[in-house]
């Protein structure tokens, strides 16, 4: 019999998605790819070339369990000179991607019954690692018309004693948009810990992101090199913690991963020292993208009332269409052969919406678009 506790981890549907379009392209079907949510550049030459050399130079055995301190220092380094934060490397532990990093984070902070905010919509998986902690989710709702940024107000009206974080991602997946100064340091007064998950830092094309960590250091930051340098399949994340919460959560390192892979962490010390420009040329890239979808999805009549700022996706109202997101976005891959993000896939909120991923060329968001257009013109008035 199945254990209970994997009986409340729902699907991860962009992933349904996906593979009903890998099946379709496998039967001779074209699908143009705007549900997935990673970079389609190449990752930088001089990051695989020290990944090639990390190992011929033998950085094949295992590690420290908090990762290997030249990466750690690196990255308190690389803190310290984009938000002008003191981060301790001591304060890093660096894991096998950002999702092992939320799983160590909440079984290190939670006790059953244990509550954590999070607004609504959100990324899809959040509420699944908080579940598998035996910890309890509380919604806030976000709105279009705020740009989907939490309201302070509103968080105060969840907290209760059992509150232990409010969880903040800024740049945001699912939306695209990014939290206020102003809000942030509302967010950071409350008594609870945030967690903020910082993946998409670096893909802003207007206005600047915030470390939570310009405002509180009971925090815990999520961070990585998938997006920013399109270094998905090397699975390197970090965690930066409040020092009390290290040694917990090293010994689950020990127990459950032994340790990050060194010669993946040396390519990550090469990410963040050496592939600015390389960044610079992909987040230009994006930002054309962006302003391209933008249009052209206005165009065909979606709502989109605050333009997303960041990340590379696109949040867009469906409701003048459809009320049900999954049935919707599951008839656009069948019918236009678009692939696209159901807006339930990410809370009760997101019902009505459809997420558009922009990490695809510009010619193939051009023919999505196009195809789009096609398919809503053949629907019923």
């Amino acid at each position: 019999m199945v254990a209970k506790r994997t009986e409340c981890i729902s699907s991860f549907i962009v992933m349904d998605v996906l593979e009903k379009a890998c099946a379709m392209e496998k039967a001779g079907q074209d699908v143009i790819h705007l549900e997935v949510g990673e970079p389609d550049f190449d990752t930088p030459d001089c990051i695989k070339q020290a990944m090639c050399a990390a190992l011929a130079q033998g950085y094949t055995h295992y590690c420290h369990s908090l990762g290997m301190i030249e990466l750690r220092e690196a990255i308190s380094a690389y803190y310290r000179r984009t938000y002008g934060v003191p981060v301790d490397p001591g304060q890093v532990i660096v894991t096998p991607g950002t999702s092992p990093a939320l799983l160590l984070l909440f079984a290190a902070l939670l006790d059953d019954g244990d509550e954590v905010i999070v607004s609504d919509p959100h990324y899809a998986c959040y509420p699944n690692f908080v579940k598998f902690a035996n910890g309890q989710v509380v919604t806030v709702p976000v709105f279009e018309e705020d740009g989907f940024q939490y309201r302070p107000e509103a968080i105060a009206e969840r907290l209760t004693s059992r509150t232990r974080a409010i969880l903040i991602n800024s740049p945001s997946n699912p939306t695209g948009n990014l939290l206020s100064p102003e809000r942030m340091q509302a967010i950071a007064r409350f008594p609870a810990y945030v967690v903020s998950d910082e993946i998409y830092h670096g893909l802003v094309y207007e206005g600047q992101e915030h470390s939570i960590l310009e405002y509180t250091d009971r925090a815990f930051v999520l961070n990585g090199f998938s997006k920013l340098f399109a270094m998905t399949g090397f699975r390197l994340g970090y965690l930066i913690a409040p020092l009390e919460f290290v040694r917990p959560i090293q010994k689950l390192v020990q127990n459950f991963f032994i340790s990050a892979n060194p010669m993946v962490q040396m390519a990550g010390i090469t990410a963040l020292e050496s592939a600015g420009a390389d960044t610079a040329r992909m987040k230009a890239i994006y930002d054309e993208r962006r302003r391209f979808m933008i249009q052209r999805l206005r165009e065909l009549g979606f709502g989109i009332t605050v333009e997303p700022t960041g990340a590379f996706y696109v949040f867009a109202n469906a409701k003048h269409i459809s009320h049900d997101s999954y049935r919707l976005a599951f008839d656009i891959l069948e019918k236009a052969r678009v692939g696209v993000t159901p807006g339930i896939d990410f809370g009760a909120h997101g019902e009505g919406y459809l997420r558009f991923s922009y990490a695809n060329s510009l010619e193939n968001i051009a023919e999505g678009m196009t195809r789009l257009q096609t398919y809503l013109q053949g629907l019923p008035v």
